[in-house]
């Protein structure tokens, strides 16, 4: 359990750090902004994708060892 907070954590700063750095995460193309009077809906379907990729390779990697 205590690697896998690490890693966690590792990950959630690497992220932080490469939005910092300009990753577009969160204007992906695939998502979608509709904006109608005075509401909103954003809907992050590429960044939702991205991150379960990536949450995907992380967690393998983790079971592995």
């Amino acid at each position: 359990m205590g690697k896998l907070l690490i890693v966690a954590g590792l990950l959630i700063a690497g992220v932080g750090a490469l939005m910092t750095l300009g990753l577009p995460l969160g204007r992906l193309p695939g998502d979608f902004v509709f904006r109608r009077g005075g509401t909103t809906v954003y809907v992050p379907i590429a960044t939702c994708i991205v991150l379960s990729v990536a949450f995907t390779l992380v967690l393998a990697l983790i079971r592995r060892q």
